[in-house]
């Protein structure tokens, strides 16, 4: 954790340094006015950690209003960064250009009011482009015909969702536009993959009876994401069972001998000591391979020793990058970045983009989702 909050301290500061070199070179400031927007800068590079702090004792109106400037700035401080480094290497290749042809090309490069205003502008937009996007519910629809579904049966429909991050603003009217896609879809089983609370969870029990409406035929049933590490485990699960859901931490039941489901711990427990390292493999070969078999597991990695030991493995945690052109970034952590993919030995995967928002409440090119997945019967 530590580790963390060192590098967050110097990449988010370094944004901020660069805005202020920015807004010096566009416009003469005076010392006084200098040391006004330091003091404001620095109070948003610490605001994430006031809302925590808030969150911790009891404060919750000003963790709210806390989470709402703090974060909203945030993705507009990465979305201004992104667009004016883009003005930055157009001036180098323009600089470039002339020291090669040794033209005096500086009437090609805007003034610096522009370098700092356009991106400014184009940042705000992007963000309440994205504010609203962060709203509108997406259903993902997925058919998947397998023998392993009883003809009687014909269907048994799966809703996934997944990084919700219930807490300082994902709550109330946007948990319940969430609850009211899921209820719509009308699941047989619910599943949560993880990171569905967010922050403290001292005053967030009474969003768990939102998911009281939700009673599918075969239940509902989550893993562990490393934001319920994060926001305390114990309180986590108490969250969990007052929702409905069966945690499975390293376990893995048949039900209604029909479909078996096993899910797994996120192993940033492990930095806690309190991860629950039960191998897959092993996990899964106990289960009857006759049935369909659900994985759940939090981070869209493969074990490739269960390969062919699992029917589908759902996962999420990338949030498909949240805000463009960030989502370059995460595909190059997680190769499984978003979307259906078909693995080795009849296995597959699903990696859901994510209901809620974590930082930023926005999002751009990366909408939120509920997933619907139909195992229909298929005729041999």
């Amino acid at each position: 954790m530590i580790l963390f909050l060192v590098a967050f301290f110097i990449l988010y500061g370094s944004l901020h340094f660069y805005a202020f070199s920015k807004i010096k070179g566009a416009f003469p400031l005076t010392s006084a006015v200098q040391a006004g927007l330091i003091i404001l800068m620095v109070f948003m590079i610490l605001a994430p950690i006031m809302v925590r702090m808030a969150e911790r004792y009891g404060y919750e109106s000003a963790a709210c209003l806390l989470s709402y400037i703090g974060y909203i700035w945030m993705g507009i401080l990465m979305l201004f960064f992104t667009v004016s480094i883009l003005f930055d290497l157009y001036r180098l290749l323009i600089y470039i250009a002339g020291q090669t042809t040794h033209s005096n090309l500086s009437a090609l490069v805007p003034p610096h009011l522009y370098l700092f205003v356009i991106p400014l502008v184009v940042s705000l937009s992007l963000n309440a482009y994205g504010y609203f996007e962060a709203k509108n519910i997406h259903a993902e629809r997925i058919a998947i015909e397998t023998s392993k579904i009883p003809a009687e049966i014909g269907r048994i429909r799966i809703v996934q969702i997944s990084d919700v991050h219930i807490g300082m603003i994902v709550r109330g009217k946007r948990l319940e536009k969430i609850m009211e896609a899921v209820k719509q879809a009308e699941p047989d089983i619910l599943v949560s993959t993880g990171d569905l609370l967010d922050g403290q969870i001292d005053n967030l029990m009474s969003s768990a009876e939102l998911f009281g409406n939700i009673r599918p035929k075969y239940g509902k049933f989550a893993v562990t994401g490393n934001h319920e590490f994060f926001a305390g485990i114990e309180q986590a699960l108490v969250f969990h069972r007052q929702a409905g859901f069966l945690v499975l931490r390293g376990e893995a039941l048949t039900l209604a001998g029909l479909i078996s489901i096993a899910g797994v711990d996120d192993p940033v427990g492990d930095r806690f000591g309190i991860y629950k390292n039960v191998p897959e493999k092993k996990l899964l070969a106990k289960l009857p391979q006759e049935t369909f078999t659900l994985l759940l597991k939090h981070r869209p990695i493969i074990d490739a020793e269960s390969l062919g030991l699992f029917d589908l493995q759902l996962s999420g945690h990338t949030h498909r990058g949240q805000i463009y052109p960030f989502s370059l970034i995460t595909k190059l952590v997680f190769p499984y970045h978003s979307g259906y993919f078909q693995l080795a030995k009849d296995s597959r995967l699903y990696v859901s983009r994510g209901a809620g928002t974590w930082g930023p409440p926005v999002r751009f090119l990366s909408p939120p989702e509920v997933t619907v997945i139909d195992l229909i019967h298929k005729k041999m």
